[in-house]
């Protein structure tokens, strides 16, 4: 049956139209949804990137602190290690001289025996 302008639309095309328009509605109802998780997903991704980018830097920066903690342990470590060598050479030069002061007592006591017995 055609519709005329003037006409009415009988019951089972009135029917129709109703169906057809709760169709689309389901269809736009099921598309806002799906627009607003995806809206809601996109700020969840957005959050979760600036988290990500402040992490980074949090990163970045521990990384940089912790380069300037190890120059500065090995700047110290270098200077230990030095003034390890550098005692270590004075002992050795003290237990040379010490030796030789041994050395020349032991010596002056052969020569004071010697003189002794000589004497005696």
């Amino acid at each position: 049956m055609a519709e005329n302008d003037d006409e009415q639309p009988t019951t089972e095309e009135a029917l129709q139209q109703w169906r057809t328009a709760e169709r689309t509605v389901a269809v736009a109802r099921r598309g806002r949804l799906a627009a607003e998780a995806a809206a809601a997903a996109a700020a969840e991704a957005a959050e979760a990137a600036i988290a990500t980018a402040e992490a980074a830097r949090s990163a970045l920066a521990a990384m940089a602190l912790a380069e300037t903690s190890a120059a500065k342990t090995a700047a110290a470590a270098k200077a230990a290690a030095l003034s390890t060598r550098a005692d270590s050479a004075d002992q050795d030069a003290e237990t040379a001289m010490a030796e030789v002061d041994e050395a020349d007592a032991h010596q002056r006591y052969r020569d004071a025996t010697s003189r002794a017995r000589d004497e005696g």
